[in-house]
């Protein structure tokens, strides 16, 4: 892989997802580095597509801190993005301790341990990007674990951008997205969610990856930019 000067490096947590995916291959096409944080990194080499072979992968579970203090060996870097994430939803007389602990390492805990370690690593501009998510500005019967721990990310990014400065720290909320997590619902019952969602959402369609890519490159070229949600929901969240 080529370097040049100008060429930033970034780790992503989780960039064995679709919008991962995604966010590798934009920055490659423009002539970055990424580096690819994976619980399970043979698992994750394995599903790459092929433009992304070779990238690096690196071991980083955000429930294990030796695997995040361990990332200090890759660096420096001049952003970290956490894409990761557990999903705890269903209704409240069904809540598991277990799996709500699981939601806040993979988007709290863990994400505020990458801080811990690797504010250090970060080069002159750097920034901390976290994952939250509509349901924290949007709850629904069902989500109320989920919306409690994308509100948490977003107000973990205000309160690391003071602590961290001159270091940078975003929150970027995806809505609702075509990234394949809605596959599972059937083609006729992801069409009929996705022509709702659209018609409530005030710019009338669903998002797409590329949609969640542009904010992450926002938050990492933009160094005025921290400490702030970018929110990337076409309006979700006040339909």
């Amino acid at each position: 892989m080529t370097t040049h000067d100008d060429q930033k490096r970034v780790l992503l947590i989780g960039g064995g997802s679709g919008i991962g995916h995604a966010v590798a291959s934009a920055l490659l096409d423009r002539g970055d580095q990424p580096v690819i944080g994976a619980r399970d990194p043979e698992r994750t080499a394995a599903i790459l597509p092929a433009p992304l072979r070779d990238v690096p992968i690196v071991h980083a579970d955000l429930a294990d801190e030796a695997t995040i203090e361990a990332l200090t060996s890759a660096g420096p870097f001049d952003a970290v993005v956490s894409l990761a994430a557990a999903s705890a939803n269903g209704p409240a007389a069904s809540f598991d301790r277990a799996t709500i602990h699981d939601a806040f390492d993979a988007k709290v805990v863990g994400p505020m341990l990458l801080a811990k370690h690797l504010t250090g690593s970060m080069r002159p501009g750097g920034v901390f990007v976290f994952s939250s998510g509509v349901a924290a500005w949007k709850p629904a019967p069902g989500l109320s674990v989920m919306a409690t721990v994308n509100g948490a990310v977003s107000f973990m990014a205000e309160a690391l951008a003071v602590e961290l400065a001159p270091v940078r720290a975003v929150a970027v909320s995806p809505g609702i997205v075509d990234s394949g997590l809605w596959d599972s619902m059937g083609e006729d019952g992801k069409r009929d969610f996705f022509a709702a969602t659209a018609a409530a959402n005030p710019a009338r369609r669903v998002g797409t990856p590329g949609d969640v890519v542009a904010a992450v490159l926002l938050a990492v070229d933009n160094t005025f930019v921290t400490g702030t949600t970018l929110h990337v929901d076409g309006g979700g969240r006040l339909g």
